[in-house]
């Protein structure tokens, strides 16, 4: 499996919306480099939108 498809799994893993047949077959194809390195990706991304998300929360809540 390339890279692209090991960021679809790891991003369907993130939200929990997997099949147990789909989890099964990415077991079998999925690189275990590829699927670390997503994961660390991923939740970088989760935790930049979390601060974004806040620092908008705030400076709506500082203008009111």
């Amino acid at each position: 499996a390339n890279f692209g498809q090991t960021l679809r799994a790891v991003a369907w893993s993130f939200l929990g919306i997997r099949r147990s047949a789909d989890h099964a077959e990415d077991v079998k194809k999925l690189n275990p480099i590829h699927v670390v390195i997503a994961a660390v990706v991923g939740a970088a991304i989760f935790v930049v939108f979390l601060v974004v998300l806040v620092r908008f929360a705030i400076g709506i809540a500082a203008s009111h």
